[in-house]
């Protein structure tokens, strides 16, 4: 197994997402690995915990990495945090991304969970399973 492939995973995906107009046109520049200083925006979009596994084989290392995309909004409803997480599964469905190490298999939707915040806004948690093998 080998965990050296998670950067390159995390900014693959940053990258894509931070490029995607569809998504630029809901969330702005909003889209943060790490929480800014200061006033955070109405909404955003946020790269999340993730769990690793090793999937290696005779052929080389590999790992199936469980990564967590939020969407956190004030906005009251989901409709708004659920048309930009249907616009985030689209966009990862239709990538072809690079690594600049490792090689991406396969990148799929996994599960959402969508929750009220105890400040009265939206939070919708997407899990993705991505599965990269080294070399």
């Amino acid at each position: 197994m080998t965990y050296a492939l998670a950067l390159p995973l995390q900014q693959a995906i940053y990258q894509h997402l931070s490029t995607d107009a569809a998504l630029a046109a809901q969330v702005g520049t909003a889209i943060y690995d790490a929480l800014p200083a200061g006033a955070l925006p109405q909404t955003y979009v946020t790269l999340g915990p993730e769990d690793v596994q090793d999937r290696s084989d005779r052929s080389g290392a590999g790992a199936r990495h469980m990564v967590e995309i939020a969407i956190h909004t004030d906005t009251a409803g989901f409709a708004g945090a659920k048309g930009i997480a249907a616009t985030i599964c689209d966009s990862l469905a239709a990538a072809q991304l690079t690594l600049s190490r490792g090689r991406l298999v396969g990148l799929w939707f996994d599960r959402a969970v969508a929750n009220r915040t105890k400040s009265g806004g939206r939070r919708i948690a997407m899990r993705f399973a991505a599965r990269v093998e080294d070399g």
